[in-house]
């Protein structure tokens, strides 16, 4: 059986995506209840990470604990990849003495090219063009709280960035309607809008755009690598903030998510995060549970 990957939510069907979420959430449910896990007994997963993180590095370590397996923490301090060793010379040794490998880096070149080399799943933990772990727990959230997505309506508030266009993947995926109000000049990239069809709009003003959504999402106005441009960016995106008053042209109903960390006072008021319609520490946990539930699906080949 040829070797399954997760560099974007394109790499599952509909199908299999909604089976991953429903595990997901029966995962979360039994270690809540203090159940253990042994499925990936004896398993490693290589977590190769060139961007930092809290929520990435912990949530796919405690992840493979709590299935019975471990985690390898690589940063390019501790590996060849660090001094020029080629990636694909890098992925060919990694990938013969692990059952999975997660890499978070810059450029999406890099992760692609990394996976074509392994015999060994390789999963996208974030690059510079998508973000689709953080998309499974958005999902898996929203599922949680208000049932099937399909068919609502999403608003995106901020930047075109690596999270807008994962959203962009997930409305076409779980078939809701997606809405992006940025300012011009940081619009998402055109040819996936294109692909997306009527799925997505894109609406400069955010009040018009959150109008009686379902869910309001946001991130960072600027990203890691991204830190000279932060006064620019400031400028830019002044006018691009989820708050209370934003939150009330929405659904009555409507919840508010960020991947974090958050900029209180940037792209989201002090309040927000706190809000009777945010659910970012649900979001922030089932980061763990979405990857279970993936990690067993491309180790195993199953969900059981």
């Amino acid at each position: 059986m040829a070797t399954r990957h997760f560099l974007t939510l394109n790499d599952m069907t509909s199908a299999e995506l909604t089976d991953l979420l429903a595990h997901a959430s029966k995962l979360r449910q039994a270690w809540r209840k203090g159940a253990t896990r042994d499925s990936l007994k004896n398993r490693v997963l290589a977590m190769v990470f060139e961007k930092s993180s809290t929520r990435t590095r912990v949530s796919f370590e405690a992840g493979m604990t709590q299935l019975g397996g471990a985690a390898l923490f690589l940063s390019p301090r501790d590996t060849q990849l660090g001094r020029g060793e080629p990636i694909e010379d890098s992925a060919r040794v990694i990938s013969s003495m692990v059952d999975a490998v997660m890499v978070r880096t810059f450029a999406h070149d890099i992760v692609t090219r990394f996976a074509q080399a392994s015999r060994a799943p390789v999963i996208n933990a974030l690059t510079d063009d998508y973000h689709p772990c953080q998309l499974l727990a958005d999902m898996q959230t929203y599922q949680e709280h208000r049932g099937s997505i399909a068919g609502a309506t999403v608003t995106w508030v901020g930047d075109g960035n690596n999270m807008c266009n994962s959203y962009i993947n997930a409305a076409r995926q779980f078939g809701f309607n997606l809405r992006i109000a940025c300012p011009q000049g940081y619009e998402p990239d055109a040819s996936l809008v294109a692909e997306a069809g009527d799925r997505v709009r894109i609406m400069p003003d955010p009040a018009e755009a959150a109008r009686d959504a379902h869910l309001l999402v946001t991130d960072v106005w600027a990203s890691m690598g991204q830190e000279e441009e932060q006064k620019a960016r400031k400028q830019a995106f002044a006018g691009y903030q989820i708050n209370p008053g934003l939150m009330q042209l929405a659904d009555k109903d409507a919840l508010f998510m960020h991947c974090l960390p958050a900029h209180r006072g940037e792209e989201v008021s002090a309040d927000m995060l706190d809000h009777p319609g945010s659910v970012v520490w649900d979001e922030a946990e089932n980061r763990l549970h979405a990857q279970k539930a993936l990690l067993e699906f491309l180790i195993l080949g199953k969900l059981d």
